[in-house]
């Protein structure tokens, strides 16, 4: 796409952006069902930058690293209205983490560029851990959902990453008519 298409795409985005997310921690959830207090440090990372954008977001709290239980929440925020839906952890090498395994086989295309970039430059702050990552993003019934790293500051770099071009994402994906409305 040329850079004229892209300028042009951004001019029609929509201005207003439905973000949900959910933070998939075995750890958290636990705690939270044992009625206590949960930090959410990766959390708190990607409202702070989807606020500071002026996008509205919904947090859809914690819950276990579950296929099941990462799929109902994501479905239940776009049913919602949610125009991106972002899985904050999950997205490692260990047994738990099965947030790619719980988004994957929903998506109707995936966005491989998205996880390539923040691996990139994951590399260029960490080095080679940065491989470990299965950080990915999809499109699920019109609506952009991305797997972040569960580590506050992977989860803020991706939040960085994909901030700015939001906008754009979803007006592709809302189609050509969608500015038309939004007035």
């Amino acid at each position: 796409m040329s850079s004229g298409a892209v300028k042009e795409h951004r001019e029609r985005a929509p201005r207003s952006i439905k973000v949900g997310m959910v933070t998939a921690s075995t750890s958290r959830y636990e705690a939270f069902r044992r009625g206590q207090r949960v930090f959410d440090d990766s959390g708190d990372a990607v409202y702070e930058v989807m606020v500071r954008k002026g996008y509205s977001v919904a947090r859809y709290g914690v819950v276990d690293d579950d296929v099941k239980q990462i799929r109902d929440t994501v479905l239940r925020g776009i049913v919602e209205g949610c125009d991106v839906f972002i899985v904050i952890g999950g997205t490692g090498v260990t047994k738990r983490d099965v947030t790619v395994e719980a988004l994957r086989p929903l998506f109707e295309k995936e966005l491989l560029g998205f996880g390539e970039l923040l691996r990139v430059e994951s590399y260029r702050r960490v080095g080679p851990a940065a491989m470990l990552s299965r950080a990915t993003a999809g499109v699920i019934r019109g609506a952009a959902v991305f797997a972040f790293p569960g580590s506050p500051n992977g989860a803020g770099l991706a939040a960085e990453l994909i901030a700015d071009e939001l906008p754009h994402l979803v007006g592709l994906l809302k189609g050509p008519d969608h500015a038309k409305h939004e007035s």
